[in-house]
């Protein structure tokens, strides 16, 4: 453990759940700023694009759940 951190073991775990919570709203408020890198833009360009061009192999969330789950058994 961080010696820095320590002291906020020290805390009560009402106090530690609220520490938790504003860091993790912090963090979904720099979430939207967040580039978004190349790489991934131009694989969802592609995806989108192949979605247009083949509409019929789009499945629904239920149907690859229920692919997933079956892949399992």
């Amino acid at each position: 453990m961080n010696a820095e951190c320590a002291p906020i073991f020290k805390l009560g775990r009402a106090e530690r759940l609220q520490l938790v919570e504003d860091l993790w709203d912090g963090i979904a408020q720099e979430g939207a700023q967040l580039p978004v890198p190349n790489s991934k833009r131009a694989e969802l360009r592609r995806r989108k694009e192949r979605l247009f061009q083949q509409p019929s192999t789009v499945r629904t969330w239920e149907q690859v759940k229920q692919r997933a789950r079956a892949q399992h058994d």
